[in-house]
């Protein structure tokens, strides 16, 4: 089993939305040529930082090979809302395990200082990430984020709109936590010049 292989076998929702929207015979026929797209892209993108490779080959990379195979079968509105399900549903199941885990005693808190560090790691420049991080407050975390890996290879794969998705399922894991409120203005995916995160407790 290659690594496109290995990668494709994680992407369960994404399949079932597929199987979903097509015949099973028609949809495993796609996934498999979604697979044999995805080790080429892994190939054309194998000489980027090692940090940088922590978001394209487990998001951007199989999205954008999915997404692409299937939308010269079924067109873009089909394809894109079979990825954006999918998106839903995967952080639906994010978000309600941080749901129960906001509401114990203190872990609004625990959490907001656990996103510097969190952040820092995850959004660094040497994951492909140009950030603005601000001074810490009492009860808020905020950082801007002004260049990004997701709207930067989406782009150059012909598939920018899918930046929007990934920017989506911020607001989606952390719009409706317990304890906290989470502000954005604009992202870089829908057109902004920064993608802000403003988590603040409440």
């Amino acid at each position: 089993m290659n690594d496109a292989e290995k990668i494709m076998r994680k992407k369960g929702i994404i399949k079932a939305e597929l199987d979903k929207a097509l015949p099973k015979a028609r949809s495993d026929a796609l996934w498999r040529e979604a697979t044999a797209r995805l080790d080429g892209l892994l190939a054309r993108y194998s000489a980027l930082p090692k940090g940088v490779h922590m978001h394209t080959d487990s998001r951007i990379l199989p999205s954008a090979a999915i997404y692409l195979t299937v939308k010269e079968v079924v067109g873009p509105e089909k394809a894109y809302r079979i990825i954006e399900d999918a998106a839903v549903r995967g952080c639906a199941e994010i978000e309600k395990k941080l749901q129960k885990l906001m509401r114990l005693p203190g872990m609004p808190s625990l959490f907001l200082k656990a996103w510097d560090p969190l952040t820092k790691r995850l959004f660094a420049a040497g994951n492909g990430f140009q950030n603005v991080f601000y001074p810490k407050k009492k009860g808020e975390y905020r950082m801007d984020v002004t260049a990004c890996p997701y709207c930067r290879t989406f782009t150059e794969l012909g598939c920018p709109e899918l930046t929007k998705i990934f920017c989506e399922n911020d607001e989606r894991i952390y719009g409706r936590l317990p304890g906290l409120s989470f502000e954005r203005t604009g992202t870089l995916g829908k057109g902004a010049a920064r993608c802000d995160f403003c988590l603040r407790k409440i």
